[in-house]
């Protein structure tokens, strides 16, 4: 399976952007899909994941309230609406795939595919 990440882009503050994630070679079904960003010299960071068979959801505190993940299963993408952004979102947003209990979602290194990335910049 490959990933395709979009929709980034440069956004002021309180703006919105909405991410994608498609899917190619197969279906999300029986995978957990997660969002993570990483900013310029930080570690890769957790932002949201969906359980595609049965969409349980999961947030970052830092994105709660602000951040709806969503899914089309039509065309087995994902999305991520980001509202009320801020400067400190900015960073480049990958999607990825794992299979991992939930308990450990939040791990990056639990996920085996991942898509190229999307850069979201948020200005003040």
């Amino acid at each position: 399976v490959q990933l395709q990440a979009s929709g980034g882009g440069l956004v002021q503050a309180g703006g919105s952007l909405r991410l994608s994630c498609a899917a190619s070679g197969r279906s999300f079904s029986g995978y957990i899909v997660g969002w993570f960003r990483q900013a310029p010299g930080k570690e890769r960071e957790f932002v949201s994941a969906f359980r595609w068979s049965g969409g349980t959801t999961r947030y970052a505190d830092s994105v709660k309230g602000r951040f709806t993940i969503s899914r089309d299963i039509a065309k087995n993408t994902l999305y991520l609406q980001m509202n009320s952004l801020k400067p400190e979102d900015t960073a480049v947003y990958y999607c990825g795939l794992t299979r991992i209990v939930w308990s450990e979602i939040a791990n990056h290194k639990q996920y085996n595919v991942w898509g190229q990335g999307t850069l979201v910049t948020v200005s003040s």
